[in-house]
Protein backbone atom coordinates (compact mmCIF):
# COMPACT_ATOMS: atom_id res chain seq x y z
CA UNK A 1 0.00 0.00 0.00
CA UNK A 2 1.46 3.27 -1.29
CA UNK A 3 2.29 5.89 1.82
CA UNK A 4 -0.72 9.05 2.45
CA UNK A 5 0.94 11.59 0.13
CA UNK A 6 2.42 14.17 2.04
CA UNK A 7 0.21 17.39 2.60
CA UNK A 8 0.88 21.26 3.58
CA UNK A 9 0.93 21.77 7.51
CA UNK A 10 -2.88 22.61 8.57
CA UNK A 11 -1.28 25.56 10.23
CA UNK A 12 1.43 28.53 9.69
CA UNK A 13 2.89 31.03 11.95
CA UNK A 14 0.43 33.58 12.29
CA UNK A 15 0.86 37.59 12.98
CA UNK A 16 -2.19 38.17 14.40
CA UNK A 17 -3.46 41.39 16.19
CA UNK A 18 -1.14 41.12 19.56
CA UNK A 19 0.12 38.40 18.81
CA UNK A 20 -2.87 36.74 20.38
CA UNK A 21 -1.94 32.95 18.94
CA UNK A 22 1.14 31.37 17.99
CA UNK A 23 -0.24 29.58 15.00
CA UNK A 24 -3.30 30.51 12.76
CA UNK A 25 -4.95 28.55 10.72
CA UNK A 26 -5.13 28.54 6.95
CA UNK A 27 -7.65 30.09 5.20
CA UNK A 28 -10.15 29.98 3.29
CA UNK A 29 -10.27 32.05 -0.19
CA UNK A 30 -13.61 31.07 -0.89
CA UNK A 31 -16.47 29.63 1.12
CA UNK A 32 -18.73 26.90 -0.17
CA UNK A 33 -21.63 27.23 -2.03
CA UNK A 34 -24.79 25.38 -1.54
CA UNK A 35 -24.56 24.01 -4.92
CA UNK A 36 -20.76 22.08 -3.87
CA UNK A 37 -21.12 18.44 -3.25
CA UNK A 38 -19.04 16.40 -0.53
CA UNK A 39 -17.81 12.74 -0.27
CA UNK A 40 -19.73 11.48 3.01
CA UNK A 41 -17.12 9.00 3.79
CA UNK A 42 -16.93 6.08 2.05
CA UNK A 43 -20.69 5.56 1.55
CA UNK A 44 -21.05 6.85 -2.21
CA UNK A 45 -22.99 9.13 -1.01
CA UNK A 46 -22.53 13.37 -1.63
CA UNK A 47 -23.51 15.99 0.41
CA UNK A 48 -24.30 19.82 0.16
CA UNK A 49 -22.24 21.74 2.98
CA UNK A 50 -25.98 23.36 3.70
CA UNK A 51 -27.81 20.51 6.14
CA UNK A 52 -31.06 22.26 6.71
CA UNK A 53 -32.67 20.97 10.49
CA UNK A 54 -35.53 22.60 12.26
CA UNK A 55 -37.76 25.20 10.25
CA UNK A 56 -40.84 26.78 10.56
CA UNK A 57 -42.18 27.06 7.26
CA UNK A 58 -41.87 23.67 5.24
CA UNK A 59 -41.66 25.77 1.91
CA UNK A 60 -37.80 26.82 3.40
CA UNK A 61 -36.79 23.01 2.25
CA UNK A 62 -38.64 23.37 -1.25
CA UNK A 63 -36.26 26.67 -1.37
CA UNK A 64 -33.37 24.76 0.30
CA UNK A 65 -33.79 21.94 -3.00
CA UNK A 66 -34.13 24.60 -5.15
CA UNK A 67 -31.06 26.70 -4.44
CA UNK A 68 -28.64 23.75 -4.24
CA UNK A 69 -29.31 21.92 -0.92
CA UNK A 70 -29.50 18.13 -0.82
CA UNK A 71 -28.93 17.57 2.68
CA UNK A 72 -31.62 17.60 5.65
CA UNK A 73 -30.93 16.80 9.37
CA UNK A 74 -34.39 14.91 11.18
CA UNK A 75 -34.70 13.96 14.59
CA UNK A 76 -35.96 10.77 15.50
CA UNK A 77 -37.36 11.30 19.12
CA UNK A 78 -35.27 14.33 21.28
CA UNK A 79 -37.38 17.65 19.84
CA UNK A 80 -39.21 15.32 17.41
CA UNK A 81 -42.46 18.32 17.14
CA UNK A 82 -39.28 20.89 16.71
CA UNK A 83 -38.91 19.21 13.22
CA UNK A 84 -42.76 19.01 12.41
CA UNK A 85 -41.32 21.89 9.16
CA UNK A 86 -38.79 19.68 7.85
CA UNK A 87 -40.60 16.40 7.83
CA UNK A 88 -43.49 18.25 5.83
CA UNK A 89 -41.45 19.92 3.57
CA UNK A 90 -39.61 16.63 2.70
CA UNK A 91 -43.29 15.39 2.16
CA UNK A 92 -43.88 18.33 0.30
CA UNK A 93 -40.16 18.04 -2.09
CA UNK A 94 -40.67 13.88 -2.69
CA UNK A 95 -44.22 14.84 -3.92
CA UNK A 96 -42.18 16.38 -7.01
CA UNK A 97 -41.68 12.78 -8.20
CA UNK A 98 -40.21 9.71 -7.37
CA UNK A 99 -36.76 10.66 -9.28
CA UNK A 100 -36.33 13.43 -6.43
CA UNK A 101 -35.32 11.10 -3.57
CA UNK A 102 -32.46 10.10 -5.09
CA UNK A 103 -30.96 13.62 -5.35
CA UNK A 104 -31.28 13.97 -1.75
CA UNK A 105 -29.37 12.93 1.81
CA UNK A 106 -31.46 12.46 5.24
CA UNK A 107 -30.01 11.81 8.19
CA UNK A 108 -31.75 10.72 11.28
CA UNK A 109 -30.85 11.25 14.48
CA UNK A 110 -31.88 9.42 18.07
CA UNK A 111 -30.42 10.74 21.53
CA UNK A 112 -30.85 7.36 23.35
CA UNK A 113 -28.73 5.44 25.34
CA UNK A 114 -28.24 2.21 25.61
CA UNK A 115 -29.44 -0.40 26.06
CA UNK A 116 -32.57 1.85 24.11
CA UNK A 117 -30.44 2.81 21.92
CA UNK A 118 -29.53 -0.42 19.98
CA UNK A 119 -33.37 -0.63 18.77
CA UNK A 120 -32.25 1.84 16.34
CA UNK A 121 -36.09 3.19 16.19
CA UNK A 122 -35.78 4.79 13.21
CA UNK A 123 -38.93 3.44 11.20
CA UNK A 124 -41.22 5.79 12.81
CA UNK A 125 -39.51 9.20 11.02
CA UNK A 126 -39.97 6.67 7.55
CA UNK A 127 -43.46 6.14 8.15
CA UNK A 128 -44.35 10.11 9.00
CA UNK A 129 -42.62 10.97 5.91
CA UNK A 130 -44.14 9.97 2.84
CA UNK A 131 -41.45 8.82 0.11
CA UNK A 132 -38.60 8.96 2.40
CA UNK A 133 -38.53 5.49 2.05
CA UNK A 134 -35.06 5.31 3.71
CA UNK A 135 -32.68 6.90 6.24
CA UNK A 136 -29.48 7.11 4.31
CA UNK A 137 -27.55 8.76 7.30
CA UNK A 138 -27.71 7.37 11.11
CA UNK A 139 -26.34 9.77 13.67
CA UNK A 140 -25.93 9.23 17.28
CA UNK A 141 -27.04 12.29 18.69
CA UNK A 142 -25.44 14.59 22.25
CA UNK A 143 -22.05 12.21 22.46
CA UNK A 144 -21.02 13.49 25.88
CA UNK A 145 -17.75 11.14 26.87
CA UNK A 146 -16.08 8.51 24.66
CA UNK A 147 -17.81 5.78 26.56
CA UNK A 148 -20.88 7.22 25.13
CA UNK A 149 -19.87 7.34 22.09
CA UNK A 150 -18.33 3.62 22.10
CA UNK A 151 -21.45 2.25 23.53
CA UNK A 152 -23.95 3.59 21.05
CA UNK A 153 -21.24 3.07 17.72
CA UNK A 154 -21.31 -0.86 17.44
CA UNK A 155 -25.21 -0.42 16.80
CA UNK A 156 -24.69 1.99 14.03
CA UNK A 157 -22.01 0.41 12.25
CA UNK A 158 -23.70 -2.92 12.53
CA UNK A 159 -26.93 -0.89 11.32
CA UNK A 160 -24.97 0.62 7.94
CA UNK A 161 -23.41 -2.73 7.38
CA UNK A 162 -26.70 -4.77 7.34
CA UNK A 163 -28.65 -1.68 5.74
CA UNK A 164 -31.05 -1.13 8.41
CA UNK A 165 -33.41 1.08 7.62
CA UNK A 166 -30.93 1.28 4.20
CA UNK A 167 -28.89 3.31 5.72
CA UNK A 168 -25.58 3.70 4.00
CA UNK A 169 -23.76 5.97 6.42
CA UNK A 170 -23.27 6.89 10.38
CA UNK A 171 -22.43 9.82 12.61
CA UNK A 172 -22.80 11.84 15.33
CA UNK A 173 -23.04 15.15 16.80
CA UNK A 174 -20.58 15.68 19.54
CA UNK A 175 -20.78 17.44 23.09
CA UNK A 176 -17.17 16.55 24.18
CA UNK A 177 -13.95 17.95 22.28
CA UNK A 178 -11.87 15.26 23.81
CA UNK A 179 -14.25 12.57 22.38
CA UNK A 180 -14.84 14.27 19.21
CA UNK A 181 -10.93 14.39 18.34
CA UNK A 182 -10.68 10.68 19.44
CA UNK A 183 -13.06 9.86 16.74
CA UNK A 184 -12.28 11.98 14.23
CA UNK A 185 -8.56 10.43 14.08
CA UNK A 186 -9.78 6.67 14.76
CA UNK A 187 -12.02 7.22 11.20
CA UNK A 188 -15.17 5.01 12.74
CA UNK A 189 -17.95 8.00 10.92
CA UNK A 190 -18.61 9.52 8.19
CA UNK A 191 -19.67 12.53 9.72
CA UNK A 192 -19.10 14.47 12.52
CA UNK A 193 -21.02 17.21 14.09
CA UNK A 194 -19.61 19.29 16.47
CA UNK A 195 -20.10 22.87 18.20
CA UNK A 196 -17.59 26.11 17.11
CA UNK A 197 -18.39 29.74 17.03
CA UNK A 198 -17.96 32.89 18.17
CA UNK A 199 -18.58 32.49 22.21
CA UNK A 200 -17.10 28.92 21.69
CA UNK A 201 -13.54 28.79 19.37
CA UNK A 202 -12.22 25.99 21.55
CA UNK A 203 -11.70 23.61 18.81
CA UNK A 204 -9.42 25.98 17.07
CA UNK A 205 -6.59 24.92 20.24
CA UNK A 206 -8.22 21.26 21.14
CA UNK A 207 -9.29 19.61 17.85
CA UNK A 208 -8.00 21.03 14.72
CA UNK A 209 -4.09 21.12 15.40
CA UNK A 210 -4.21 17.69 16.46
CA UNK A 211 -6.27 15.73 13.71
CA UNK A 212 -4.08 13.65 11.41
CA UNK A 213 -3.95 14.57 8.53
CA UNK A 214 -5.01 11.61 6.25
CA UNK A 215 -8.25 11.60 8.32
CA UNK A 216 -11.65 10.73 6.15
CA UNK A 217 -14.82 12.02 7.01
CA UNK A 218 -16.64 15.43 7.11
CA UNK A 219 -17.43 17.47 10.27
CA UNK A 220 -20.44 19.63 10.29
CA UNK A 221 -20.31 22.31 12.90
CA UNK A 222 -23.95 23.28 14.93
CA UNK A 223 -25.35 25.71 16.95
CA UNK A 224 -23.44 28.54 14.74
CA UNK A 225 -25.32 31.19 15.27
CA UNK A 226 -25.98 30.46 19.10
CA UNK A 227 -23.25 33.37 20.12
CA UNK A 228 -25.02 35.99 18.13
CA UNK A 229 -25.22 39.33 18.88
CA UNK A 230 -28.25 41.71 18.37
CA UNK A 231 -29.19 45.32 18.35
CA UNK A 232 -31.54 44.58 21.48
CA UNK A 233 -28.76 42.77 23.48
CA UNK A 234 -26.87 45.67 22.98
CA UNK A 235 -29.76 47.80 24.25
CA UNK A 236 -30.44 45.45 26.89
CA UNK A 237 -27.33 46.04 28.11
CA UNK A 238 -27.11 49.58 27.49
CA UNK A 239 -24.05 49.35 25.84
CA UNK A 240 -22.60 51.81 23.12
CA UNK A 241 -24.68 52.02 19.70
CA UNK A 242 -21.68 52.48 17.32
CA UNK A 243 -20.88 48.75 17.71
CA UNK A 244 -20.71 47.12 14.70
CA UNK A 245 -23.21 44.09 14.81
CA UNK A 246 -22.35 41.07 12.43
CA UNK A 247 -25.31 39.91 10.69
CA UNK A 248 -26.70 36.54 11.19
CA UNK A 249 -25.13 35.17 8.30
CA UNK A 250 -21.82 36.80 9.22
CA UNK A 251 -21.37 33.88 12.52
CA UNK A 252 -21.82 31.31 9.24
CA UNK A 253 -19.23 32.93 7.69
CA UNK A 254 -16.80 32.69 10.49
CA UNK A 255 -17.43 29.30 10.67
CA UNK A 256 -17.60 28.31 7.17
CA UNK A 257 -14.07 30.49 7.12
CA UNK A 258 -12.18 27.51 8.55
CA UNK A 259 -11.34 25.31 6.40
CA UNK A 260 -11.66 22.42 9.08
CA UNK A 261 -14.97 22.31 9.03
CA UNK A 262 -16.82 21.24 6.15
CA UNK A 263 -20.08 22.67 6.39
CA UNK A 264 -22.80 23.46 8.66
CA UNK A 265 -26.10 22.46 10.50
CA UNK A 266 -28.11 25.02 10.17
CA UNK A 267 -32.33 25.97 10.93
CA UNK A 268 -33.31 28.81 8.84
CA UNK A 269 -37.02 29.54 9.66
CA UNK A 270 -38.13 30.56 6.34
CA UNK A 271 -37.53 30.84 2.71
CA UNK A 272 -36.11 34.44 3.18
CA UNK A 273 -33.36 33.52 6.18
CA UNK A 274 -32.64 30.18 3.74
CA UNK A 275 -32.24 32.83 0.74
CA UNK A 276 -29.87 35.15 3.12
CA UNK A 277 -27.72 32.14 3.99
CA UNK A 278 -27.04 31.30 0.03
CA UNK A 279 -26.20 34.71 -0.72
CA UNK A 280 -23.25 35.08 1.84
CA UNK A 281 -21.73 32.28 0.87
CA UNK A 282 -21.05 34.30 -2.26
CA UNK A 283 -19.09 37.04 -0.15
CA UNK A 284 -15.30 36.43 1.02
CA UNK A 285 -14.22 34.86 3.99
CA UNK A 286 -13.70 36.81 7.20
CA UNK A 287 -10.64 38.60 7.78
CA UNK A 288 -8.40 37.28 11.15
CA UNK A 289 -9.89 40.73 12.01
CA UNK A 290 -13.04 40.31 11.65
CA UNK A 291 -12.69 36.85 13.46
CA UNK A 292 -11.12 38.23 16.46
CA UNK A 293 -13.61 40.82 16.57
CA UNK A 294 -16.32 38.46 16.40
CA UNK A 295 -14.79 36.05 19.16
CA UNK A 296 -14.45 39.36 21.38
CA UNK A 297 -17.91 40.61 20.69
CA UNK A 298 -19.22 37.29 21.71
CA UNK A 299 -17.18 36.47 24.49
CA UNK A 300 -17.69 39.81 26.18
CA UNK A 301 -21.73 40.15 25.77
CA UNK A 302 -22.82 36.44 25.29
CA UNK A 303 -22.27 35.98 29.06
CA UNK A 304 -23.85 38.98 30.38
CA UNK A 305 -26.88 37.89 28.87
CA UNK A 306 -27.40 33.65 29.65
Amino acid sequence: MNAAPIREPAYRLADGLGGASAFQPMRREKLPKATDRLPLGYSGLAVSPICIGITQEPETVLAAFDAGVNFFFVSADLHWPLYEGVRQGLKALFARGPSVRDQVVVGVVSYLDQPLFQALQFHEVIQSIPGLERVDLLVAGAVSSWQSLTERLPSIQNARAIGHCRARAVGASFHDRQSALASLNQHPLDISYIRYNTAHPGAEQEIFPYMRRDRVGLIFNFKSILSAVTREHVKQLGLAGNLWLPKITDYYRFVLTNPHIHGVLCSPATPGQLAELVAALEERPLTVTEEQYMVWLSSTITPKLF
